[in-house]
């Protein structure tokens, strides 16, 4: 017998990784294979203005979609790795719809509800994982330019948190936030000077 809806596949990414600030976000999609969205692709090949308009049709036309997060604290106390694992933990269990299976962007799976398998380089070839990546880059890329004006100086706007030359000067000259990863190696060192 034939199931009377196709499996609700959940595709799961995450932008924040690699910033000395924010918080890591985690996106689930389940797309709706009855109304596909052209151009989809790992947020990182795609210019800022196509992630807009690309992450406003996943919005409208996906059958459901949700982010989750893992603030700095929970980065520090457990470790970038199992903050990621939380946050898309966090983003599956918070979609309006249940997920039956869940895929993700690398090589570790959150613990979800439902099966779930890793997909190296998943968000270039695995359209929902793709369309998970848009949606947690741009919420991401917001949020740091929101953190941009509560933090002048630091850049974050530009950077988006991330370990480059302005930032590491900005962190030298005005101090670390409550909003930096005290864990992460750059930071740590300011703070032990």
């Amino acid at each position: 017998m034939k199931p009377l809806f196709p499996l609700l596949t959940a595709g799961v990414d995450e932008a924040g990784r690699g910033p000395l600030a924010g918080a890591v976000i985690a996106a689930a999609v389940i797309l709706d294979p009855e109304n596909p969205i052209a151009g989809i692709d790992d947020s990182k090949k795609l210019s800022a203005p196509r992630r807009q308009v690309l992450a406003g049709l996943v919005r409208t036309q996906a059958i459901a979609w949700a982010l989750g997060r893992a603030e700095v604290e929970e980065i520090d106390r457990l470790n970038i790795l199992q903050a990621t694992l939380l946050a898309m933990a966090r983003a599956v269990a918070a979609l309006p719809v249940a997920a039956q299976h869940v895929l993700v962007d690398g090589n570790r799976c959150p613990k979800v509800q439902c099966s779930v398998e890793a997909v190296v380089g998943g968000d270039a070839t695995v359209e929902a994982i793709g369309a998970a990546s848009i949606l947690a880059k741009v919420a991401r890329d917001q949020e740091m330019a929101t953190l941009d004006i509560a933090y002048p100086g630091y850049g974050f706007a530009q950077h988006k948190g991330y370990p480059t030359k302005a930032h590491i000067e900005a962190l030298s000259r005005l101090g670390v936030t409550d909003i930096h990863r005290r864990s992460f190696a750059p930071v740590k060192r300011l703070l032990q000077e």
